[in-house]
């Protein structure tokens, strides 16, 4: 059935093969040439732009929040499975960087696989990636426990300041529920706003980040107990095999190194997206690079003791609070609360445009609404709700059984690594197959971002290392999965959920051509013309 207000213009015949990416045309033209109309208001700016990517991968939410598991199963050791998981990504980052500059369209994930792999498969990879951002979005919502009560016991309203604080706990399970639906709350009420909000929100979240990593790291390397060898140890490790737990404290580097991609979620609301986005996505992930390494250093030698299991137990805030003292140690510790609010508001934009740019296709249900830009803010507020909400239900599980919610936590990064690796095959078969991308200019007269003849070579470096990872990931793993120490379903769980996840998705799926009359055509639902959104300042 044809939406209002959108008439329907259907190409002949209808294809889903993959479409070659398009050199880059007049700026004015740009989302016209790909069959789109300009709804999504184009209010961020540069530092914008990176601040989505930056905040997404946040540092310091999820190294405060993850450092006691990587350090559990490696000791001192795990410091080095942070620039090999960069180097990973890094290169899987260069190959983003390069179809955003070709396809500055939202939801980057499902339009990149789309149109370089046919819009069903492009479909499977985007509802992956929008399932593993609501549990992703979750999972940055309930970082809070691991800090607020820390700051002030007052924060811990589950059985009142002296109850157990720890998220696994019974009391800090269900207090992390409470928290963290009262922050996407928060962020579902400035999603809804609109884009400027936001991205005057992330900026200002950002650079509170990016000055408390500074300052953390400096005070923590003036304040070392040991020297920087102690990484060539394996001091504090678990028990076993090395090669096992080294494999299994990689976890940590990978659960954090992911969504620098967001800043091509944006991509209809940045201005000059084919110049901006392919360097915002880069810078994202280098500076989260840089900067969190320097953070797992300083941890490690700063920590009071290595090997009294305090380090494991309560991470990063027990050295801040040990080194520093009490008053500067939670000053610091605001800055990650600042950090832990901006990524649940990055993650929740990023899956909201992924799920907007789907329901415009009408790809899935509800597509009237949740495809649908308000006229008075600019944002996709269907879209951004439903996001919102499938976060909450997902916290929810926390609230009587925090194994299951850990174990979603767990499979949700895996899932967002394939939903990757959706976009890095086809990718490569595009290169072997006509020798490179189409070339062009960005809105500023300059060559497109690409990597020229190296670009089949990291491209397949790409793939190796994520299909590594993915396997890594998803590993049965008791000690990641299954906390209840028996449950062979939650020690399978990224498996099982992945399995259920593509075959509730090809029954979804199925239900939309069978309704619409046959497969999904990019672009093909024209939006009727319109002046053009006035141009705001930039954040």
């Amino acid at each position: 059935m044809q939406q209002k207000g959108r008439p329907m213009t259907v190409p002949a015949p209808r294809s889903t093969r993959p479409q070659r990416p398009q050199p880059a045309g007049a700026p004015a033209d740009d989302l016209q040439a790909f069959g789109y109309g300009q709804h999504l208001r184009r209010s961020v700016g540069p530092f914008a732009s990176f601040a989505a990517g930056f905040s997404f991968v946040s540092i310091l939410t999820t190294v405060f929040q993850l450092f006691g598991l990587g350090f559990s199963f490696g000791g001192a050791g795990f410091f080095w499975t942070w620039p090999t998981v960069f180097a990973g990504q890094l290169l899987v980052a260069l190959c983003f960087a390069e179809l955003a500059a070709r396809y500055p369209i939202s939801g980057s994930i499902f339009q990149w696989s789309s149109r370089l792999a046919g819009t069903d498969f492009g479909w499977f990879t985007g509802w992956v990636m929008v399932v593993g951002q609501v549990l992703t979005v979750a999972t940055a919502a309930i970082a809070l426990q691991a800090v607020l009560p820390t700051i002030w016991t007052g924060f811990q309203l589950v059985g009142g300041p002296g109850a157990d604080s720890s998220p696994t706990s019974t009391t800090g399970a269900q207090n992390a529920v409470l928290l963290g639906i009262a922050l996407l709350v928060l962020t579902t009420l400035v999603n809804v706003v609109g884009v400027r909000l936001m991205a005057v929100v992330t900026s200002v979240g950002v650079a509170i980040e990016i000055a408390g990593v500074v300052a953390a790291v400096v005070a923590l390397l003036l304040l070392a107990e040991r020297g920087p060898a102690v990484v060539a140890t394996t001091t504090g490790a678990g028990e076993g095999d090395y090669t096992y737990l080294w494999l299994a404290s990689s976890l940590m580097a990978a659960y954090v190194m992911v969504g620098f991609d967001s800043a091509g979620e944006l991509a209809e609301e940045t201005r000059d997206p084919r110049a901006t986005t392919p360097r915002t996505i880069v810078r994202a992930l280098v500076l989260s690079g840089v900067g969190g390494m320097l953070l797992l250093l300083g941890g490690l030698v700063a920590a009071p003791s290595l090997t009294d299991g305090s380090l494991a137990e309560q991470g990063l805030a027990h050295v801040l609070l040990s080194r520093l003292g009490d008053v500067p140690g939670r000053i610091l510790l605001v800055s990650v609360v600042a950090a832990v609010v901006v990524c649940t508001l990055a993650v929740q934009t990023a899956g909201s445009r992924m799920l907007y740019s789907m329901a415009r296709e009408r790809a899935v249900p509800f597509s009237g609404v949740l495809g649908r830009v308000s006229p008075r803010t600019g944002s996709p507020v269907g879209a951004s709700v439903v996001v919102g909400a499938g976060a909450a239900l997902a916290l929810a599980v926390n609230w009587h059984q925090s194994a299951v919610f850990t174990a979603l936590a767990s499979l949700c990064i895996a899932m967002i690594y394939l939903a990757y690796l959706g976009v890095t095959v086809p990718l490569l078969v595009h290169r072997v197959r006509h020798r490179g991308l189409a070339g062009g200019v960005d809105e500023h007269g300059r060559p497109l971002f690409s990597l020229g003849r190296w670009g089949v070579a990291v491209n397949a470096v790409a793939v190796a290392y994520q299909v590594a990872m993915v396997v890594n990931l998803a590993w049965p793993r008791a000690e990641v999965y299954d906390l209840t120490g028996g449950t062979w379903w939650l020690r399978h769980s990224a498996v099982l959920f992945i399995a259920g996840t593509l075959a509730v998705g090809a029954l979804v799926h199925r239900r939309n051509r069978v309704r619409h009359g046959g497969a999904i055509v990019l672009g093909a639902l024209q939006v009727a013309p319109r002046s053009p959104e006035p141009v705001e300042e930039s954040a």
